[in-house]
């Protein structure tokens, strides 16, 4: 084995492509929830809102971008991002919300790419709330919708954000439609019961991935 290949899987690094689940659905659907249960049995996956997170942590140059852009007003005291007024802006012009995307999906994509590489699981998943939006599903071998009726997105949205009504129905309306997330869905989870009953769909899932993947454990 030569002395770059050591220096490559030391490093973490695998020449293989993994095999990428692509997992989205809009707001409030519960994304986060169904890709913590895959974690629990065992797949490796990566957050692209963590990723999004990331590339404008103080510091970093998307951040200094943004702040040219659009001014001082999106930064916080302490000089972090201050996503509300950020969003306010965004979703009152889609051309400026356009100009953010061009800027911030590529950068993105190569973190959540570097992150899904370092999987050793027999699949990986890509969670992305813009997985269609951005062209993302080209990049993954299947897509997993994660469905849930619009009256529901919104009150569990409510609950666990602080966004208003008005500002949750703007964020909804700024993503894909439901209809055009479930045209690209190889697989489709409706996501309008209990916990119990997510474990269990997503256990399934699971089976299923596996034996796509030839039964690999």
């Amino acid at each position: 084995m030569s002395g770059y290949y050591c220096a490559l899987l030391r490093a973490g690094v695998t020449t293989m492509k993994p095999w990428v689940l692509g997992l989205t659905g809009g707001i409030g659907s519960g994304k986060s929830a169904v890709a913590e249960t895959f974690g629990e049995l065992g797949v490796h996956w990566v957050d692209a809102d963590h990723a999004a997170r990331w590339v404008v942590e103080p510091g970093r140059p998307a951040l200094a971008e943004i702040a040219r852009h659009f001014g001082d007003g999106v930064l916080a005291a302490d000089g972090s991002l201050d996503r509300a007024a950020l969003r306010a802006l965004i979703f009152q012009d889609p051309e400026q919300r356009k100009w953010l995307e061009q800027l911030l999906h590529p950068l993105i994509h190569l973190e959540v790419s570097e992150h899904l590489a370092r999987g050793l699981s027999p699949y990986v998943i890509m969670v992305s709330p813009l997985l269609i939006e951005s062209g993302q599903y080209r990049r993954t071998d299947r897509v997993l919708v994660v469905d849930v009726p619009e009256a529901l997105q919104v009150q569990r949205a409510a609950q666990r954000d602080t966004a208003s009504e008005e500002q949750i129905r703007a964020i909804l309306k700024a993503q894909a439609s439901r209809e055009e997330r479930l045209r690209h869905a190889d697989d489709v989870l409706l996501n309008d019961r209990d916990m119990g009953w997510l474990k269990a769909e997503v256990e399934r899932l699971h089976n299923f991935y596996l034996t796509l993947r030839g039964g690999r454990e």
